[in-house]
Parts: structure tokens; sequence; C-alpha cells
């Protein structure tokens, strides 16, 4: 079993002791920042110059300085930016402005894991991660609630880095829920094997596969597009809140059994053989050297997959039926539907 922790197992004044710079002010950057500062914690935001988060945070609030100058100041600082852009940015912006013994925090482990991002030895080096979120993690602290967060420590140069995150983790509302022990590498290569082979990836080709199957034997893009991806919200409610077992007792009986026959004739064992084969990629390091790759290189395969994707026959069904859709609205203000690209 995994070990827990709770708010009775940190201590607040901990962090309250130091200050933090957040790198980055996306989805976990403003709720990192917003839930610390209200926690009582001394918190600057670095940002590159231009950025067009510096105005969302100064009107929270928030101190925002470059990145540069936000490292010079801090004890503790959080690097919450994409992960393509971490080892520059921490070899060009944070490295060479760190206090001798500041901590690094992160909240996923891609850059350690893989070894783009080597601190030095004097360093601490831990990882508070919320599972869930930002706009979840900063509502639910608002709330007086908390997401549970996953916690780790790669390096403990002061002996303390434990202490360290816990209490960051306290300050984020984390341990109001939970905090789970975890270790950067279990992390990674758990987290990008759930985005590929099940959450997004799976569940993508699985959604676009029925959708081919259904249309190509004549059925209306339309109705194929409810029963493959519009109830698929509906099912997974059901398991997020039960498991597939209240799922299963939640639909009718022809469905279940249907799950019970047909499921493993869609999921064969080649799956998953295949799904092993992803995780082996993960591990060694081989999906993570493509991904750097293509990025370094202007992201041409990331940017013909995601047009390829964009241009699925289901999507552009799905942009019509959502219209009648009048319960719906989209909570990204910032996303336009059928737009190829960011």
């Amino acid at each position: 079993m995994a070990e827990l922790f709770y708010d009775d197992d940190a201590d607040l004044s901990v962090i309250q002791s130091k200050k933090v710079a957040i790198i980055g002010y996306g989805s976990q950057g403003h709720a990192h920042a917003l839930n610390l500062r209200d926690s009582g914690v001394d918190v600057v935001v670095g940002l590159r110059e231009g950025s067009s988060s510096r105005a969302k945070a100064e009107e929270q609030g928030l101190n925002v300085a470059t990145v540069a100058d936000a490292v010079r100041s801090a004890d503790v600082v959080m690097i919450l930016a994409p992960d393509q852009v971490q080892r520059r940015l921490y070899a060009e912006e944070i490295e060479p402005n760190l206090k001798d013994d500041a901590a690094i925090f992160f909240a996923h482990g891609f850059n350690i894991r893989f070894g783009y991002i080597k601190p030095s030895a004097g360093h601490d080096v831990a990882m508070v991660a919320p599972k869930g979120p930002g706009h979840t993690v900063r509502r639910e602290y608002e709330a007086g609630r908390g997401v549970p967060v996953i916690v780790a420590v790669e390096q403990d140069a002061s002996g303390n880095a434990w202490d360290v995150a816990l209490s960051y983790a306290k300050a984020i509302g984390g341990l109001r829920a939970a905090g789970i022990k975890t270790t950067f590498t279990e992390e990674t290569e758990t987290d990008l094997f759930g985005e590929q082979a099940v959450l997004c990836g799976g569940v993508s080709a699985l959604i676009q596969n029925g959708f081919e199957v259904l249309t190509e034997a004549g059925y209306q893009p339309e109705i194929a597009y409810f029963e493959v991806l519009h109830e698929m919200k509906l099912i997974v409610d059901l398991i997020w809140e039960g498991g597939i077992s209240k799922q299963r007792w939640s639909v009718s009986d022809t469905a279940e059994y249907g799950d019970y026959v047909s499921g493993p004739r869609v999921i064969t064992p080649d799956v998953k053989e295949n799904m092993k084969k992803v995780l082996d990629d993960v591990r060694s390091g081989a999906f993570a050297e493509r991904f750097i790759n293509d990025q370094d290189a202007g992201g041409p395969e990331f940017k013909e997959l995601r047009s390829r994707g964009e241009n699925h026959p289901i999507e552009a069904t799905g942009r019509e039926l959502r219209k009648l859709f009048a319960w719906t609205e989209t909570r990204d203000a910032d996303y336009v539907e059928g737009q190829v690209g960011r």
C-alpha cells in the first residue's frame, strides 16, 4: 500500500519561512501561486519578457518578475513550464541564477527522469503534483477542500527535502485530501503510459475506430457520434464515481452483458501486448527522445499528427451536433472549435 500524508504530517511554517518562485502561470501555475499566497507564503511568479500571463498574475495581486529575477530571490523554485521548454529554460535562466542551496520543485518528473535537467548535488529536488487540473486545485482550495497530490524527493541535499515538500503540498491544499508518496521514476513512467495507452491515445483511437466502423457500415454519422463519443462521458463519470463496478451496476443488463462478452473481443491479448511495448518505449526513454527531437525540429511530426486528428470526420460531426447542446459550454475562453494548432 502507498504511504499517505495528511495535514497533520506537515508543518506549514516550513514553507512560510521561504520565498517561492513559481515559474509559469498556466493551469497549474496560477493555482500553485494563489494557493501558496493565501496560505501565507511569500510568492513571486517568474515569467519571460512579454508573456501574456503577466497581466493575469498582476490582476490577482501577485508579484511578477522575470524568470531570472524570480529565481535569484527564491529559496524554492517550482518549475511549471511545458516539458519541452523546461531544459532550455533551466539552462539559460534558472540554473545560472539559483541560490546555492535553493530547492528545485517539479509537478511532473519528465525532465529529471530522462536526464534533460541535471541539478547539481547541492540542491534539493522534489515533486508536488496535484492529481487534477489547476482550476480544480484552486476551486477546491477556496472551498476548504483539496485535490490529492503525489509527492516525491529525488535528491535530499539539505536533509530536509521531505519537510519542505510536504509543507508545500499542505500550502496548496493537497494534504487536505492526501499526499501519496512516490518517486520521480514511478510518476513519470505511469503518467506517460496512462496518457498514451489509455486516457488519451487509447480512448481517442477507440472512439475514432468505433465511429469509422459504424459510418462505413452505412449508419448516419450523427447517430454514430452519439453512440461512441457523446455517451462516453456518462460512462466515464460513473467509473470515476464508483469504479467499473458502479458503471456496470448503473447500465442496463443488456449493456452489462455486452460489456462482458464483447469487451474482450475488442481489447484482445494483442492489445495488452501492444500496451507493454508502449510501456517499454516510455521506460527506455525512446518516447521521450522522439518527442524532444521532434520539438527541437519545430514539431513537424507533432503538427502533422495534430492536424490529422483534428480533421477526422468525427470532429466535423461533433462541431455541428454540439450546437444543439444548450446545456454545455466551454470552460476555456481561448479554445476555438475547428482551429487546427494552438
